[in-house]
Parts: C-alpha cells; structure tokens; sequence
C-alpha cells in the first residue's frame, strides 16, 4: 500500500516509521528542498532522540510526486498550515480520497478545525481525523500508545483501524469528529496554564485542578456545539489532556513553564523551538466561549496572559477568588 505523509515534523515522521514497519511504501512531504535533502540525508529529527527514518521511505518536497500514486494521504502539517497546504494538494487527490488528519488546533478567523479546512479546500476528498494521547517522541520508539480514528462513516473508520493498529499503537474507533477535534485543540491551551503554574512553582495540586477544571471547560463547550461528553471523556479529550499538561515532551506546557518563570511569549516559543499550538488556539477558544456563551474561566485568563500582559501569579490568584460556586 502506497502511503504520503504530508508534513516532516516530528508527528509526520513518528507515523511514517510506523507505517513503514509494517511493510507500506511510505512518502513523506516536505515543505523544503532544503528541509528535505537534510532529512533524506540524516534520516533523523533531533527532536525524535533514538528514532531513524526507515532506508525504504522516499522524502519529497515535490506535492505531485508525494500524491502520486498515493492510496491514503496524512494531513501532518502544524495546524496554522492545514489551510494553506490542503489547497496546494487539491490538485492531485482523486475524488474520494482519504485523508488522515493529525493537526490540533482551531483557525482563528474562521474557528474551523483541521479537518473542516480540509474539506473545505479539498471538499471531494474522504477527510478523518486521527488523535490521542500520542507524544511523537514515544510512538515513534514504539512505545505502546492509543489513539482514536474518527471518521463520517464505519467502513473508513474500520479501514483506518486496520492501517495504524500495531502491537504497539492501539487503535479504537469513533465517529464524533467534532468531540475529536475540540479536545485535540483545547487541551493545548490548558496545558499552557498548567505549564504556567509549574514555572511559578505552585506543584502539583494545582495541576491536576486546571487539568480537571480545565476538562469541564471542554465539556461545556463541547456540549454546546454537539460534541458527545464520552468523547470528551476519552482518549481524544480526558487522555490527550493529561499527557500533554503533565509531559515534557508537551511543547504548550514547557513554554507554559517558560512564561511562569518570567519569560515573555516571544521567548518562550523560541526556547521550545517548535510550533506552540495552543497560542493560536488560545484566542479562538476565547471566541468560541464568547459565540456560545460558555463561561471558560482558565481559557480567559491564559489570553489575558498571552496578550493583555496579565502575570500569570495575578491570574492564579484571580482564579483561586473567583465567586463561590457548586462543582457541577
């Protein structure tokens, strides 16, 4: 089976040699000539420590000749280019393609997930989205992970299943893409926060507060836009949350540790060297909450530390004052 992975990050590497473990012809797209003929050279990512590309997977940075042939394309683009690189690929997706999404994030003028850019650019093309708690740096040592394939209907969704599933990399079915999308997304922004009290060094009681809080956050949302709460309370809400407000390998909660420690935004995204997707995210949640008028306590004060200066000791304390209320 002829598969292409669009995008030479470290999510697009760790499911190319996933992939090709198991036997596939495995592409991958880059979005250089130059970031290409250094990965076909090296065959290795420094932020993928211990893992190596497979001999047999082609790097590209050709999109025709990355989809040519190609019988599943995988959206593994950081999430502000879904749009952009969806519509560079267009030309060359047969009519009834599908294609796996990995991005998280929400696009902030429009509030549209990956997989609605997608299709929205691509609107012939069979769009499904793949999400989890899935660190690239542990899928891609083949560390037992799980992950979540959701899509419009059972058949691709049991397709898909097949394709991913390993010994090491469990694969469930579902069909609430939105449910999906939102946790993937939002869960970036708490782990900022939960990164934030880290940095301030507030340990761990705090934490799992903003973890919980900050799940019941997403369920209110998720609920007012029709989201399932089992799907909020899975793998791609629940569980991808967890990992990713208590990891290192979390790029949202190291430069949430950064900004408690005082640096500026600026800085910290410099200091993890990757894309910080739950800066974007950030203001489209806010706007989200707003349109459906969903009270997100932690998600408002993490743009007001992001963008209105507040300090994130300030933004604690107003949180920990916040007027007495019931739980549920």
């Amino acid at each position: 089976m002829n598969i292409t992975i669009i995008g030479s990050g470290t999510w697009g590497c760790a499911i190319a040699i996933l992939l090709a473990n198991k036997g596939y012809n495995v592409k991958i797209w880059a979005h250089s000539s130059e970031a290409a003929k250094e990965l076909a050279k090296t065959r290795r990512l420094p932020q993928l420590p211990g893992a190596e590309l497979q001999k047999s997977i082609e790097i590209t940075d050709d999109m025709e000749n990355a989809a040519k042939d190609a019988e599943l394309l995988v959206m593994a683009v950081a999430s502000p280019y879904v749009r952009s690189t969806s519509a560079k690929l267009c030309p060359f997706v047969k009519k009834g393609g599908i294609i796996v999404n990995l991005a998280k994030g929400i696009e902030e003028d429009t509030f549209a997930f990956p997989d609605r850019q997608i299709r929205e650019e691509i609107p012939f093309a069979n769009v499904a989205v793949l999400s989890g708690p899935s660190h690239a740096e542990e899928v891609s040592r083949f560390i037992p992970t799980t992950c979540v394939v959701g899509a419009d209907d059972e058949k691709t969704a049991d397709y898909l299943q097949d394709i991913f599933m390993t010994d090491d990399f469990r694969v469930y079915t579902g069909n609430d893409i939105i449910g999906m999308e939102l946790g993937a997304s939002l869960k970036n922004v708490i782990a900022l926060a939960a990164g934030m009290s880290d940095g301030l060094g507030c340990g761990d009681n705090l934490r799992a507060a903003l973890i919980t809080r900050g799940l019941a956050e997403i369920n209110r949302l998720g609920k007012a836009m029709g989201a399932k709460p089992e799907t909020v309370y899975g793998l791609t809400g629940l569980g991808d949350l967890i990992v990713t407000c208590a990891s290192m390998h979390s790029r949202n909660r190291r430069a949430g540790i950064y900004i408690g420690q005082g640096k500026t935004l600026k800085e910290a995204i410099e200091l993890v060297g990757m894309a910080v997707e739950g800066v974007n995210c950030a203001k489209a949640a806010k706007a989200l909450s707003e349109k459906y008028d969903v009270e997100m306590p932690i998600v408002k004060k993490v743009n007001e530390i992001l963008f209105e200066n507040l300090s994130p000791a300030l933004a604690i304390k107003e949180l920990m004052g916040r007027e007495k209320k019931s739980e549920q």
